[in-house]
């Protein structure tokens, strides 16, 4: 009895050696009591179940019946009563022919790890992950991934601040079930594409297990040497979200929506669907899409005599779409900054037209997104790459011709040329730089012959350059003083002798 107490309610009774015979006395005493009391609740609890349990585990149809109800590796096992008890809520059985088992209890957010009790009353906790090669263990804020490699069989329990309605997902074979993508698709295109996520092969409808994987389609080159896409490796071309935002209509309603922009060089590609969780990741390899070079064109006629209007002929790949179902919608940016709406919303079989008045010079922008349907009927919404177009403004008019006989009748005192002030040398940087290179080697030469100078009157006092200098001058001068009163007086005495020839 005490065995199957610490199996079923996990109750562990641990008696302490007492240091004297009293002590012994009286903790026989209280174990007695203890277990009377747990054979009495054990009792009661044994009638109350034994009905559901013993249809439970001896009635195979039965067991088969709960295995569909609640997945194929796990079923809940007790009753409303056994359930009640804390330690024993969150009850499932895993069968005997189970290789491995990965597990989600999602928990109140910031709890502590749950901790799992395998059907021998032995626990696992989150740190066993370190030392056991058989156990992967990977937890969040919000809920524990467990995984197991041949899990002990029989019903095992969780512990720990579950949330309510919570289920316990056992993962056994998670796949991406979405619709194929078409064989023939478009560069630029916009593709709206919705899936189921199955475990087991039924559907996932639980809104939190959205956070536990992750969801995209990657787009791998075939490596054809013909197409664009040669050695290109992957592209991550869509990823999908059930969290009611874009093309996906209702948050968490187990229907992902993933919206994808083929902006990616045209060739073969093979689809690879991705489903990653944060302890193993499974794609799915469908079969192999062509992707078209975009099949929109764009073509402008460019006003010459910049009086006009720019025309822009948007027109169609005929081998792939049909013209007379073109619907354009987007936007011209003029060089000026003003934007013009484009809506094309009239069927034609001819190309459609456009006029941009030609009011600016410079660069014209147009970004425009087309709606129309194949040539095997599917519709499909394709952008178009920017398309552009530059103008330039006209030279200036030649100066008109000057008739020759206004110039021969003008006056010849008359000046023909139109006054013109004179331009004034713009001051440049090289002009400034040339500046300052200057002083500073003004700088140089005048302080080093100033330090030259004050040197050698030191070193010679009584005979120094500054004094030969200064001899020097004063001879100079003297000299000059006596050339000057000779020069006069020959002077004077040619003046005087003329004056008596006269």
């Amino acid at each position: 009895m005490k065995k199957n107490l610490q199996q079923w309610y996990g109750a562990t009774f641990q008696l302490t050696r007492p240091r004297s015979t009293q002590s012994k006395l009286v903790t026989k005493t209280i174990a007695s009591m203890y277990m009377v009391l747990f054979c009495v609740v054990g009792a009661f609890a044994q009638d109350e179940r034994s009905p559901d349990l013993d249809m439970l585990l001896q009635n195979k149809e039965q067991v088969e019946e709960e295995k569909e109800r609640s997945g194929p590796a796990i079923i809940e096992l007790g009753n409303e009563f056994q359930n009640s008890i804390q330690l024993l809520g969150n009850r499932f059985r895993i069968d005997n022919d189970v290789d491995e088992v990965t597990m989600v209890f999602f928990r109140e957010p910031g709890s502590s790890p749950i901790v799992l009790v395998r059907p021998d009353g032995s626990k696992v906790f989150l740190e066993d992950d370190d030392d056991d090669n058989m156990l992967r263990w990977y937890e969040t804020e919000t809920y524990d991934m467990i995984s197991i490699k041949k899990p002990m069989p029989g019903p095992w329990q969780a512990v720990g601040q579950v949330l309510d309605g919570s289920k316990i997902m056992v993962i056994a074979d998670i796949v991406l079930d979405a619709k194929p993508i078409p064989p023939n698709i478009y560069s630029g295109e916009i593709i709206k594409q919705t899936a189921v996520l199955r475990n087991a092969g039924k559907q996932v409808d639980f809104s939190p297990f959205r956070d536990v994987v992750s969801l995209s389609i990657d787009f791998v080159s075939n490596n054809n040497p013909n197409y664009e896409n040669f050695g290109l490796g992957s592209r991550t071309i869509a990823r999908f979200q059930d969290n009611g935002e874009g093309f996906d209509e209702v948050a968490a309603d187990g229907v992902f929506t993933g919206q994808f922009n083929l902006s990616i060089p045209s060739g073969e590609w093979r689809p690879t669907f991705s489903i990653r969780t944060p302890m193993y990741t499974r794609e799915q390899i469908n079969e192999t899409v062509i992707l078209h070079k975009n099949p929109i064109r764009i073509e402008t006629i460019i006003d010459e005599t910049n009086e006009g209007e720019h025309v822009i002929l948007i027109d169609v790949d005929p081998e792939h779409i049909k013209l007379d179902s073109l619907l354009v919608d987007g936007k011209i940016k003029r060089p000026n900054g003003e934007t013009d709406n484009i809506s094309l919303t009239e069927l034609s079989s001819e190309a459609r037209k456009v006029k941009v008045l030609n009011d600016s010079f410079g660069i014209y922008r147009i970004n425009i997104t087309t709606f129309a349907e194949t040539v095997n009927g599917r519709d499909v919404i394709i952008d178009v790459p920017e398309h552009t177009f530059v103008t330039k403004a006209p030279p200036p008019p030649e100066p008109e011709p000057v008739p020759e006989a206004e110039i021969e009748g003008a006056s010849p005192s008359l000046d023909l040329q139109p006054f013109a002030e004179p331009i004034e040398p713009e001051w440049s940087a090289a002009d400034t730089f040339t500046v300052v290179i200057a002083i500073n080697l003004c700088i140089l030469i005048f302080g080093g012959l100033s330090l030259f100078l004050i040197i050698n009157k030191r070193n010679n006092p009584d005979d120094n350059i500054l004094m030969r200098l200064q001899e020097s001058a004063l001879s100079l001068l003297s000299k000059i003083k006596n050339i000057i009163p000779k020069k006069s007086a020959k002077t004077e005495e040619a003046t005087s002798g003329k004056k008596e020839s006269e």
